[in-house]
């Protein structure tokens, strides 16, 4: 016998089946999401393995608030390694009556180190392998536009006047995020001095970049760990690979969640599915077996004919996937901070592996029947052989999807916590849905028995009450494909709920930094008089972190955050009075007002609980802060929640009044300013031409355009989970469908009508959509707390969704199955008799 032949003609005929089309779709809806979304993050991941050293800028990078001393250059070279110094900060940019906030990039003669700088220097773009000349900036396109210059103007920076030469096309390590939004200036290191930008006080920082072979990075490891002791931030391209903005981060998250809930709900479908396939296929099995097949060539013959189907399905959700992550990157390329490669082969054997997992993992159980189908049922209909228990189909299809949860995920201990906490959740549902079913049925024989209305809905529930074991299983299957839709519904939602909410209509539309002392008064005159509302000034001392309880920090912070970054820079400090705007107290108390530090004792300061955490702190540890060549110690007595995203000036330490008034500092502010009152911006610069001022409400503008187009993309992904769930619906309507008919064609033997018969199957139907939805709700909400940790998110109660959960499951099912039960209804009752042995 030839199996493989004959498994194409089965498959041939059998395309024309319901329960195939829903394996079929079920299938290539799996592959199409999980390869759309895996061609996307492939691409993402070998984009920045490939271009890490340019994005950083070089294969190790150091950075401070200081210049570098020319020892540790002669070191690095005399290591084998080529160095660029760089130095970025923020500063107000001019010409004539415009001003423009601008990121400053001052590079020396040796950059870039890697890649090409793409410019336009009048005669279209050209790569060139150096930044300006003395001199001579480059500047980006929109800050050329928000200025109104052009190639062959001057601009000012500070108190020097440049030439512009060339448009910024792109920069080989250009960075993403919120950060690289500012319009960027790009000028020679020999020109920073003169533009009296270098002041006391002011946020600069100074990069030295190296680029060499690992080896000569490697022989540099006893200085580089002396370097980060001494607070030096390092980047070594091995380990610190560039990351990712933060929203882009929680949309890859979202991703892949979303990929995830469309394989578990086709891998219900394909169950769903597989049953009636099963059923279909018992006579041709028995009259198999009459001619002479064995159970193991009757378990390769429909095992050949499943894996056409799941192999067709591969390739055609693989080119959906394929044509999909082209949508992905065309609403996501604006704030990728790369070229990506071209789509690689690792995604379509993926997509390929899930959909021959999905198939294995939920049809295999069920498709055991066939192999011990008896010969003697082509003359006894009764003995078809017993079903796989639903808990052995459960368990396997659980750890084939845990399997697939973990090649996915990288992470195992997540998903045996997800695996476990499912098939908990799934036994708690099963009682749930008992007890669900057993109180429906109650208050539907509790309704008055007059009125044709009325009949149809307690005939309905009775219709589910003689399939109970069926009827359960169905709303088991409903709840968690309604479960899976809410989650990535509400996780879409709140998520652009978050993101929205770092944008509130009355954020401060300015940032003013770098304000010397003795420009505090002017310029606070300047913003009172033109401002609806300022932050007021606040104090910023730039500290290092060197000592807690008196040891170095290395020996007293946990091991995992011995690298942490505020171990590794300055940190700002500041004193207040009061506790800011934003700020809550979680732990201890806030400092009185006249707390001022003893000459013999350390300051109370309060200290943000996320650092806190990371640095193992409490509350009477005692901190030493090196500024400059003194240091100050404070003893913590509170910890405060910051609102990050709130556009205020904040701090990780505040010390109180007169604990820092003996070191040099400098003052930041944000303010909202209306637009006609520009002018007050313009005369800022002229006075205190050192003073940066940022304009957020520009930056957030593009923030605005990149959460807009990260929506249409979890909007894209949303669909593909959807159109996974109705497929859920179709198959497990299909699959009970000869059942229904049966049932409906024994009615209409006894007298009822067509109309009857609609009315009783709309209510049976809507009945389980119903109680599906509201087991959905419960499920999503209970999901929801531990995914919203996982992606950041504050959780909460979505009333809402408890209300409509139910209202739209009783729709879609009530709704689809009605559409479905058409055809039966339609039938002529012996036709419908027949139905329960179709072949």
């Amino acid at each position: 016998m030839n199996l493989i032949a004959l498994s194409l003609k089965g498959l041939r005929r059998d395309l024309r089946a319901s329960d195939v089309r829903a394996l079929f779709v079920a299938l290539a809806l799996a592959v199409a999401a999980t390869t759309m979304i895996g061609f996307f993050l492939d691409r993402l991941d070998r984009g920045l393995t490939r271009q890490a050293g340019q994005l950083l800028g070089g294969d190790l990078v150091l950075e401070q608030g200081q210049p570098f001393d020319d020892g540790l250059r002669q070191e690095l070279r005399q290591a084998g390694l080529t160095l660029s110094d760089q130095v970025d900060l923020v500063s107000m940019v001019s010409q004539a009556d415009a001003f423009q906030p601008a990121g400053l990039k001052v590079v020396d003669d040796h950059y870039p180190l890697y890649g090409q700088v793409r410019v336009d220097r009048g005669n279209g773009v050209e790569e060139l392998a150096q930044g300006p000349p003395p001199g001579n900036a480059w500047i980006a396109p929109r800050l050329a536009q928000l200025l109104d210059v052009t190639i062959g103007d001057e601009v000012q920076v500070g108190a020097l006047s440049l030439t512009i030469t060339g448009l910024i096309d792109r920069e080989p390590d250009q960075q993403g995020g919120f950060a690289g939004l500012t319009p960027r200036i790009m000028l020679n290191l020999q020109n920073l001095e003169a533009t009296g930008l270098v002041r006391p006080g002011s946020r600069i920082e100074y990069e030295l970049l190296a680029a060499g072979p690992p080896a000569a990075i490697d022989s540099l490891s006893n200085r580089l760990d002396a370097l980060r002791k001494a607070g030096v931030e390092i980047r070594d391209v091995r380990v610190d690979r560039p990351s990712l903005g933060r929203s882009l981060e929680r949309a890859q998250k979202y991703l892949s969640l979303a990929g995830l809930a469309a394989v578990l709900l086709a891998g219900v479908a394909v169950a769903m599915a597989t049953r009636r396939y099963v059923d279909r296929h018992l006579d041709t099995a028995a009259l198999l077996r009459c001619f002479g097949a064995s159970q193991r060539q009757l378990g390769q013959l429909f095992a050949w004919q499943l894996a056409w189907l799941g192999l067709v399905a591969a390739a055609i959700g693989a080119l959906l996937g394929l044509a999909g992550q082209a949508v992905l990157l065309a609403l996501l390329t604006r704030f990728l901070p790369l070229e990506l490669p071209p789509p690689g082969g690792m995604p379509w054997l993926m997509g390929v592996l899930t959909a021959l997992a999905v198939l294995v993992g939920f049809a295999g159980p069920t498709l055991l029947r066939l192999k011990r189908v008896s010969a003697l049922k082509v003359l006894r209909r009764e003995l078809d052989p017993i079903p796989a228990s639903g808990w052995l189909v459960v368990a396997f299809a659980s750890l084939v999807f845990g399997a697939l949860l973990w090649l996915y995920s990288g992470d195992p201990v997540l998903s045996i916590g997800i695996l476990v906490g499912g098939l908990i959740a799934l036994v708690v549902l099963w009682g749930v849905g008992q007890l669900m079913l057993h109180l429906l049925l109650g208050v539907l024989a509790r309704l008055p028995q007059q009125g044709q209305k009325a009949r149809a809905w307690q005939l309905g529930g009775r219709q589910l009450a003689r399939r109970r074991t069926a009827s359960l299983g169905q709303l088991l299957a409903f709840s968690v494909t309604f479960a899976a839709m809410a989650i990535i519904a509400l996780v879409r939602g709140d998520l652009l709920t978050t993101w929205q909410a770092q944008l509130p209509a009355d954020t401060p539309n300015y940032f003013a930094i770098n304000i010397q002392p003795q420009e505090r008064a002017g310029v606070e005159s300047l913003i009172e008089g033109a401002a609806d509302s300022s932050s007021g000034l606040y104090p910023m001392v730039r500290g290092r972190l060197t000592a807690i309880d008196g040891k170095p920090p290395q020996q007293q912070v946990p091991e995992a955050h011995q690298t942490d970054g505020a171990l590794r820079r300055d940190l700002n400090l500041t004193w207040r009075a009061a506790l800011p705007e934003g700020n809550r107290i979680t732990e201890g108390e806030w400092f009185d007002a006249d707390a001022a530090p003893s000459s013999d004792g350390p300051a109370p300061i309060s200290i943000e609980q996320e650092l806190a955490g990371r640095l193992g702190l409490s509350l009477g540890d005692e901190l030493t802060f090196t500024i400059g060549s003194d240091s100050v110690t404070g003893r913590i007595t509170s910890l405060r929640h910051l609102d990050w995203e709130s556009f205020q000036p904040n701090f990780f330490i505040i010390f109180p009044p007169g604990a820092l008034d003996g070191f040099g500092h400098s003052y930041i502010t944000s303010f909202h300013l209306p637009d006609a009152s520009n002018d007050m911006l313009g005369e800022m610069v002229r006075q205190y031409p050192g003073v940066s001022v940022l304009n957020v409400e520009a930056l957030l503008e593009q923030v605005r355009g990149i959460l807009v187009q990260v929506t249409r993309a979890i909007e894209f992904v949303l669909g593909f989970v959807l159109l996974a769930g109705i497929s859920v619906l179709y198959a497990a309507l299909t699959a009970s469908r000869p059942a229904r008919a049966h049932e409906g064609a024994l009615l209409r033997v006894f007298g009822a009508g067509n109309r009857a018969l609609s009315r009783m199957q709309w209510a049976e139907f809507a009945l389980l959509g119903f109680a599906s939805g509201l087991m959905g709700a419960a499920l999503a909400e209970a999901s929801a707390l531990g995914i919203y940790g996982w992606l950041g998110l504050a959780p909460r109660v979505h009333w809402l969704m408890w209300g409509v959960m139910p209202v739209l499951g009783a729709a879609a099912v009530g709704g689809i199955g009605f559409a479905l039960s058409r055809g039966a209804r339609r039938q002529a009752p012996m036709d419908s008799l027949r139905l329960l042995g179709e072949t």
